[in-house]
């Protein structure tokens, strides 16, 4: 008696002594013929990975975020330390909830915080700057002379006077806008912040603890806390930057780790309610598990962290897991419903589909190893991460578990299940929508109508495409969700305060005392009127402003002196005046200098415009590079500019690649130029659907978007594989189109169904997430998995009609006949 397995016949075998050990592959040998050996490796394995799992930190860095590479940011790195405050810089509001900032009680909260704040690890002290900061200073010109001083009186006591005497150093200072806000209802403290290399982890900033830090020794300790007089401080403390943003992000981590439970929940009743074997269902589970187990284990091993980005992947490792398992427990359940001893059923689906499964997973591999060309730090890691769980699933899901199957086999009752559901689908009674399936492969007018409906789709889908945007499409924090606090907060600050925190600079380096010079002045000065044209600007700050005022002011303050002199001497004072009161204009040497323009928001068009302001003035006003050089680009807005600039190379790039990828891989596998069109046009569609829909969702693409379509396109070709290596190969022992797809549906399809609706179910829990940009991977993600499965059970028929039908293959075997080549019966790849 022989059995039909969809790629090669294999005699049932009852009784293990009548199956030759020495038969298979070398790796068949290897792995069955030593299983006790191969479980307690993996075993120790599992011990000693899971042990360093736990000691796996979840952390972020600046650095990490941006394209390291990049000549714009490349100007901002080399001049970091002289540009402080231009880069990750924490600002947090404090509002009188009772009053304005003119009370005492206020005052004394925001001293409090004040001081708390500038003794928090990873502040730069010498560049905190408040009411209650020395270096804020007032300066006004008066019959005397130039008089002024810190904004805060020495002799400050919370009393009518004292207040009063503030009250006119805001004034005087011209802090309201900035440091003040311009209701009078709140005021500013900023705060730089030091990171430390990568390689130094000592000096490295930790966000999470300084976001804990924040809440409990800031927020909660001042909005809920009591004052020593017993009476609560009356002040409520909004906090926006950088910092600020990974730590909320890591906070909602902990709460995205009850999704993964519930992916693991809704995994398992999926296969469950496809196997009805509670056993085999709970190895591919575990053996899922463990592959996130080890996957974690050698991050730490290696040295990598896992942060608000990668945290993502071992929920794509599980569901990779969970997919691939489920190919392999299927074909051992079909095995084992007609007879075959588990151990033979296990070597058996081993011999069919292990070469099937690590290509799959060496495209998987391909999706997630193209995104180590992009040059961020962030995507490169989450790549590695991603590729140490693919490696680590051919050990866990491909070996391990026919392992385990090989030795606890399946239910009985689950068995006979499957031999039931598959004789009933061959005698055409099984489930309508598998016969519909095969209508698409048998019948001219199905395949058409595939084709034609999904060449309409893919137009329309293009069409809407081109409106996608590169960067982000809202303000605040984007990886937030809209109504979270921080959001609340950054709509706060932006609503009540001039200058926003949305920093574009540019960054002017001269030779040393060459940021003074009439004509570096002039040439910035006309930089900075051709930024206020732009509506985004709210307005610019440089050392031309001071020197404008000082110069006024050293003329009676007379308006007519507002400008920049000519006379060195003149602008030498200014400098000198500028270094007691605005000492962040420029540097000791005064060779680099800032010009910081506000922006109304950071969205990608704003983004934009300000950049290409600067990069036409720079090209329509060449200067000596030895004398002037205009480099941008600092400030939050200007790094983020630069980032769209790379995201916005990368995505088409990385795209090319990953297909280029998944093409060589369909075409080592398939060996057919034809088999690889059908494998990839589903594939390409899902694609350009994918983009359609992020821009009706108003999704921009990002950092944080930009893997999603790399993974879905080196995920999705798994169907594709799967399901044409075992149809090929019917087609190749001379079985027609229809009764190969018909085979095919039996042998795996019905589990690439379920493998997408498994993988879509693990992915969508994301969308519930608070982290707004896992929510919205969770979304496209999902997409692309079902997609990806509706494309391969419709169009790999469909267009398989038209490339590979039953002329195709008989012209083939006329032609390698006359050749004298390999037997049609041959499969596409070499099975024992």
């Amino acid at each position: 008696m022989t059995i039909s397995t969809g790629l090669e016949r294999m005699p049932v075998v009852r009784e293990l002594a009548d199956f030759p050990r020495n038969s298979g592959t070398w790796l068949e040998r290897a792995v069955f013929n030593h299983r006790l050996l191969v479980t307690l490796a993996c075993l120790v394995a599992t011990l000693v990975l899971g042990f360093l799992a736990t000691r796996v930190s979840l952390n972020a860095s600046f650095d990490k975020m941006i394209p390291v590479g990049h000549p714009y940011i490349q100007n901002y790195l080399q001049n970091r330390s002289e540009l402080r405050g231009m880069g990750n810089t924490l600002r947090v509001v404090v509002e009188n909830e009772k009053g304005d900032i003119f009370d005492a009680r206020y005052l004394q909260a925001l001293k409090h915080i004040n001081d708390d704040l500038f003794l928090m690890q990873g502040v730069d002290r010498a560049w905190v700057k408040s009411l209650w900061t020395p270096a804020t200073r007032w300066t006004e010109v008066t019959e005397e002379g130039f008089q002024g001083g810190p904004v805060m009186p020495d002799n400050f006591d919370g009393k009518a006077a004292s207040v009063d005497k503030l009250r006119l150093n805001v004034a005087r200072a011209g802090l309201v806008g900035s440091l003040v806000a311009n209701d009078f209802q709140s005021s500013a403290i900023v705060a730089p912040l030091l990171d430390g290399k990568d390689g130094d982890r000592d000096a490295r900033l930790d966000y999470w603890r300084l976001s804990r830090d924040i809440e409990t020794q800031i927020r909660d300790k001042y909005e809920k806390g009591l004052a020593a007089d017993g009476q609560p401080w009356g002040v409520k403390v909004h906090v926006i930057g950088f910092a600020k943003i990974i730590g909320d992000l890591l906070d909602g981590l902990v709460q995205v780790m009850m999704y993964f439970g519930v992916a693991t929940v809704i995994a398992g009743l999926l296969l469950y309610g496809y196997t009805r074997c509670l056993r085999s269902t709970a190895l591919v589970l575990g053996c899922s598990l463990v592959a996130v187990l080890w996957q974690v284990g050698l991050v730490r091993l290696v040295g990598l962290e896992l942060d608000p980005y990668s945290m993502l992947v071992p929920f794509l490792v599980f569901a990779i897991g969970v997919s691939h398992g489920a190919q392999k427990m299927n074909g051992i359940m079909q095995d084992i419903g007609r007879g075959t001893h588990r151990l033979v059923a296990a070597r058996y689906t081993f011999r069919r589909l292990f070469l099937a499964g690590v290509t799959a997973l060496l495209a998987d591999a391909m999706g997630f190893g193209v995104l180590m060309l992009i040059p961020i730090p962030v995507i490169r890691e989450l790549a590695l991460t991603a590729s140490i769980g693919v490696a680590v699933l051919i050990f866990t899901n491909l070996l391990l578990l026919p392992v385990l199957l090989s030795y606890v086999g399946v239910s009985p009752k689950a068995a006979a299940r499957s031999l039931l559901v598959e004789k009933a689908q061959a005698a055409g009674q099984g489930s309508r929508l598998w016969g519909l399936l095969d209508n698409f492969a048998a019948k001219r007018n199905w395949a058409l109508a595939a084709v034609l409906g999904s060449l309409a789709l893919a137009v329309v889908g293009f069409a809407v495409s081109l409106k996608l945007q590169v960067g982000d499409l809202d303000p605040g924090a984007p990886e937030l969700r809209p109504d979270s606090r921080y959001n609340r907060d950054n709509a706060y600050v932006a609503k009540n305060y001039s200058l926003s925190s949305d920093l574009f600079a540019v960054i002017v380096k001269t030779p040393k005392e060459g940021c003074l010079k009439y004509a570096t002045l002039e040439h910035v000065d006309r930089l900075a009127w051709e930024l206020q044209q732009l509506p985004e600007v709210r307005t610019t700050v440089a050392l031309t402003d001071v020197v404008r005022q000082i110069t006024a002011g050293s003329f009676e303050g007379n308006p007519k002196w507002q400008t920049i002199s000519r006379n060195q001497d003149i602008l030498n004072y200014g400098a000198q005046q500028a270094t007691v009161n605005n000492p962040e204009m420029f540097n000791v040497e005064c060779s680099v200098m800032p010009l910081v323009a506000y922006l109304s928001d950071h969205k990608a068009q704003t983004l934009q415009k300000v950049l290409g302001v600067v990069e036409d003035f720079v090209q329509a006003n060449p200067t000596d590079p030895a004398q002037v050089q205009i480099l941008p680009a600092a400030g939050s807005a200007g790094i983020e500019a630069a980032t769209n600039i790379v995201v916005r190379e990368a995505n088409r790039t990385m795209l090319l690649y990953v297909y280029a990828a998944v093409i060589a891989l369909c075409f080592l596998t398939f060996r057919s130029w034809r088999a690889v069109l059908v494998a990839v046009i589903p594939l390409v569609v899902t694609s350009i659907l994918c983009e359609a829909l992020m821009v009706a969702l108003g999704i921009g693409v990002k950092v944080a978007t930009l893997p999603v379509i790399a993974l879905g396109v080196g995920i999705g070709v798994d169907y594709a594989l799967y399901l044409l290596s075992v149809q090929l190969a019917g087609q190749r022992r001379g079985l027609s189109l229809g009764a190969a797809y018909a085979e095919a549906v039996t042998f795996t399809g019905r589990v690439v169904a379920l493998v997408g609706v498994t993988l879509a179910a693990g992915v969508i829990t994301w969308a519930f997430s608070p982290i707004k940009f896992q929510a919205d991977m969770g979304i496209l993600l999902t997409f692309m998995f079902v997609w990806n499965m509706v494309g391969a059970l419709v169009l790999i028929p469909a267009l398989s009609h038209f490339l590979l039908n039953d002329r195709h293959f008989l012209l083939k075997k006329q032609q390698t006949d006359l050749a004298g080549a390999m037997s049609p019966s041959q499969p596409s790849f070499r099975t024992p």
